[in-house]
C-alpha cells in the first residue's frame, strides 16, 4: 500500500496523481515534483490515500518536497523572465507580421525550458522567431499552438452571467456542445446569446441537457392536437419547468393548460367527444378513393378501334355529299383500272416523302377490308 495524492499545475487542470511518501500534505499546498518534461511546481488537490500498488499501470513519481523559501525566489524570477519573454516575442511577431496570435509563455520550474503558447487559423512558420528567442534567452524554446478554448481556459475572465469562465474555475475536461442541446432547452438561436468568450457554444448548455430531454418525454409535439375536459386546440407553445403547453383553438384564441390536464387518447372521454365534434361541423365522410392501380383498365388504356369502325366515318361521307356518292358506288362496283406511268411515280414520290394525297384523289375507291 502507498499514500496517493492528486496534483495540478494549472487552476482547473487535469489532475495527476503523484507517491506522497512520509509527506504530510493537505489540499492546497504548493510541492515540488518531477515530471516528464522536468522539475515542475504543482498544487495539491486531494488528501493523500492509501492505495494498492499493483493497480497502477506504472510506478508512480514521488513528491520531492513542500514549497520552501528558495523556492519562492526561484518562482519570482521565472515570473519576471516570463513577462519579458511575453513582450520580446509579442514585438517579434509584429515586426515579421506573423498571422499569430501570443497567449502565454511559462517557464519551467528548473528554466530549462521556455513555452510559448499560442493561437493561429493554420500553420505557422516560426523557425526564424524560435531562433531570435533562443538567441536572447539562451534557453530551449517549444512554440505550442493551442485552441480557443483553451486559450479562454489560460485567460480567464467573466462570462454572460457575470460569474467566472467555468473552463477557468472548474471545469477540468472541455465536453463536445452543439446546438442540439440549445434547441431541447427552447433557447433563441442568436451567436451572441448562446457563445462564450472563446467564440464556441457554451459550456453550460450541457449541464441541464439531460434533464430537459427527460422532461420533453412528458410534452406532446408542437402542433400536435390535444384535448382537454374542457377545450382542445393545436398545441402552440410548452414550458419544460412550468409544465404548461399553449394551446390554440380553431377560432385563433390560446389558452394555456397544463401538461396534466391533457387526457389520453385511448382514454373513454376523448373517444366520445371525437363523434360529437364530427356532427357540429356537419362534415359529411367521403368515401376512400381506390388506388390508381385499382381503377377500371379501360380508363386507363382505350382499346384500338375494329376494322369495321374505322371504315364508318367513310361510309357517313359518302352518304352526305350527294354528288360523289354516285362515283363512290360506281367505283365499288366496276373493278379497279390500271393506272398510268405518271399517277404511280406521284403516287410512289408522295409516299416516300410523306406527302399526303391530293384532294382530287378522294373520290377514288376506298381501302377494302
Amino acid at each position: 500500500m502507498i499514500r496517493v495524492v492528486s496534483i495540478q499545475f494549472n487552476p482547473a487542470g487535469k489532475m495527476y496523481d503523484f507517491n506522497a511518501g512520509t509527506l504530510d500534505l493537505k489540499p492546497g499546498d504548493r510541492v515540488v515534483v518531477e515530471t516528464e518534461r522536468g522539475i515542475s511546481l504543482g498544487a495539491v488537490v486531494t488528501s493523500p490515500q492509501e492505495k494498492d500498488e499493483t493497480g497502477f499501470s506504472h510506478p508512480l513519481a514521488p513528491v520531492q518536497r513542500l514549497l520552501g523559501p528558495e523556492d519562492e525566489k526561484t518562482l519570482a524570477h521565472h515570473n519576471r523572465r516570463e513577462k519579458e519573454a511575453y513582450d520580446f516575442c509579442l514585438r517579434r511577431i509584429k515586426e515579421r507580421g506573423m498571422d499569430m496570435k501570443l497567449v502565454r509563455v511559462e517557464h519551467l520550474f528548473d528554466g530549462s525550458k521556455a513555452i510559448f503558447y499560442f493561437t493561429a487559423d493554420g500553420r505557422v512558420d516560426f523557425r526564424e522567431l524560435v531562433k531570435d528567442l533562443a538567441h536572447t534567452f539562451h534557453t530551449r524554446i517549444e512554440m505550442r499552438q493551442i485552441g480557443v478554448r483553451d486559450e479562454a481556459k489560460m485567460v480567464g475572465g467573466l462570462g454572460i452571467c457575470g460569474r467566472e469562465l467555468c473552463c477557468a474555475s472548474f471545469l477540468r475536461d472541455f465536453q463536445p456542445v452543439s446546438v442540439k442541446m440549445a434547441k431541447e432547452q427552447n433557447l433563441a438561436l442568436n451567436p451572441s446569446k448562446i457563445s462564450g468568450q472563446c467564440g464556441r457554444l457554451l459550456c453550460c448548455l450541457d449541464y441541464e441537457y439531460e434533464t430537459y430531454c427527460d422532461l420533453r418525454k412528458n410534452f406532446p409535439k408542437c402542433g400536435k392536437r390535444v384535448r382537454t375536459p374542457q377545450c382542445s386546440g393545436t398545441v402552440e407553445k410548452m414550458n419544460l419547468l412550468t409544465g404548461e403547453l399553449i394551446l390554440r383553438q380553431e377560432d385563433g384564441k390560446q389558452i394555456a393548460v397544463k401538461v396534466k390536464e391533457l387526457l389520453d387518447e385511448n382514454s373513454p372521454l376523448a373517444t366520445q367527444q371525437e363523434p360529437a365534434k364530427e356532427l357540429e361541423q356537419g362534415q359529411p365522410q367521403q368515401a376512400p378513393r381506390r388506388p390508381r392501380e385499382q381503377q377500371p383498365q379501360q380508363r386507363r388504356q382505350r382499346p384500338a378501334p375494329s376494322p369495321a369502325s374505322a371504315a364508318a366515318p367513310v361510309s357517313e361521307a359518302v352518304v352526305t355529299v350527294a354528288p360523289k356518292a354516285a362515283a363512290v358506288e360506281k367505283a365499288e362496283a366496276t373493278p379497279q383500272q390500271p393506272q398510268s406511268d405518271d399517277k404511280q411515280k406521284r403516287k410512289k414520290r408522295n409516299r416516300r416523302h410523306g406527302h399526303r394525297k391530293p384532294s382530287d384523289q378522294k373520290t377514288e375507291k376506298p381501302p377494302q377490308e
